[in-house]
């Protein structure tokens, strides 16, 4: 009988280990544990940016239409078990630790050096079986081909959201090295819904579906007017903020219609309620925090800080103060040029529990590359938030971490 405390040490230990892409250990772990990733039914998401608010429109969808829906994504922002969910609701705590301790079991008895990754992975996969989900929504932790995930053999849907470059030092420098790794997760004649691409990396990706006789959904330029996405002649009211969430709300849409084709029951008014009651939080995220109105989002490369600034200035927010924290592994130099215009304000903070940019690396990399802004080295995000001007739009990004950070120390409400 494994006691609480030796699971609590098995799990604080795993996290050493960091991040080691390979399917050896998962599979040999899942193996022991009765194979239970084939016995669910699967939608298996990857992508450098938007794979996030895709599952979350997903299982937002399934919940709607009445089937009991698995989500896994990560990273988590304030609890591990938000990782694991079940029709929007996190696992029980109680449970998460019953589970890794049947996990810690088989781990100690085969010596099977396990990261926190693949142990969490194989704890949502016993989970869902447990819970008798009627599918799951599976976010892709790292890349694809080589991710924890990447075990299922025969999903309902495979889904690439999109490409861009972000950890390069794991994936590859380009971009076609990148899709080849997403493309990883295709599995032979299984639909792909792929979303907009560049034309080297859709070719690498259709390359691989070819040769393994995946039919592919391509997604056309979402049509919109406001907060409404008009998709296959229906409207769709997409509650998640920015001009990108139309198209991972299509490319969810897509997805959709293709389990419709495979026989799931997915009524357009039921679909229309789950987009819109979809939440995910740290994303274009409006906050009261220390008596200000703030926007929280992660932000953490190049193409995601784009976004972000484009929002900013659609919704004319200038001037910015920023606080921002990047981790070691993130194009620092590219983040900044994206986000930082003149006028704005930064300041830049660690990310404690993890390798970050020191901060005064990332104010010599600011004030060297971004003219015509002004640029700090601060101890704590929560010294900042009290000293910034009123004539500034306060922006917390960088890091999911940081903004998980964040949210652990708000008591007020969100703002709407």
């Amino acid at each position: 009988m494994v006691t609480e405390p030796e699971i609590y040490l098995f799990f604080q230990q795993l996290q050493r280990f960091g991040i080691t892409l390979g399917l050896e250990r998962i599979e040999r772990l899942l193996t022991h544990l009765g194979q239970p990733q084939n016995q669910v039914p699967v939608i298996h998401v990857t992508g450098t940016n938007g794979k996030g608010s895709v599952c979350a429109y997903l299982a937002s969808i399934l919940t709607a239409c009445g089937y009991r829906t698995g989500l896994y994504i990560s990273p988590h922002l304030i609890h591990y078990q938000e990782r694991i969910q079940i029709d929007g609701k996190p696992i029980q705590i109680a449970d998460w630790w019953r589970i890794l301790g049947q996990i810690k079991q088989v781990v100690a008895s085969d010596s099977i050096p396990v990261t926190e990754f693949e142990v969490i992975t194989a704890l949502m996969w016993l989970y869902f079986v447990e819970i008798k989900v009627d599918i799951a929504v599976i976010e892709v932790g790292l890349g694809g081909r080589l991710d924890a995930t990447n075990v299922i053999s025969n999903p309902l849907i495979t889904v690439i959201t999109s490409i861009g470059l972000d950890h390069q030092e794991r994936l590859g420098s380009e971009l076609t090295d990148i899709a080849r790794e997403k493309a990883g997760i295709l599995k032979p004649y299984r639909p792909l819904v792929r979303g907009l691409v560049s034309p080297p990396a859709a070719q690498v990706i259709d390359t691989q579906a070819h040769a393994l006789n995946c039919p592919v959904i391509t997604i056309e330029p979402p049509i919109h007017a406001k907060q409404l996405l008009h998709f296959q002649g229906h409207d769709y009211r997409i509650p998640l903020a920015g001009a990108h969430q139309f198209l991972n709300a299509e490319i969810a849409l897509e997805a959709i219609t293709e389990l419709r084709k495979q026989g799931w029951n997915l009524p357009i008014d039921k679909v229309q309620k789950g987009i819109a009651n979809t939440r995910w939080p740290g994303r274009l995220q409006w906050v009261h925090w220390q008596g200000k109105k703030i926007l929280l989002d992660g932000a953490h490369n190049p193409e995601a800080a784009q976004i972000l600034r484009q929002y900013i200035d659609q919704q004319n927010l200038k001037p910015v103060h920023w606080i921002l924290g990047l981790l070691q592994t993130k194009d620092a130099v590219a983040v900044l040029k994206n986000l930082l215009h003149p006028g704005d304000r930064v300041s830049f903070v660690p990310i404690p529990g993890h390798n970050y940019h020191e901060p005064s690396r990332l104010c010599h990399l600011a004030t060297h590359h971004c003219p015509g802004i002004v640029a700090h080295a601060e101890v704590n995000v929560s010294d900042v938030c009290g000293v910034i001007s009123e004539q500034y739009t306060p922006v917390i990004c960088g890091s999911l971490y940081l903004i998980g950070q964040v949210l652990q120390s708000i008591t007020t409400t969100t703002v709407p």
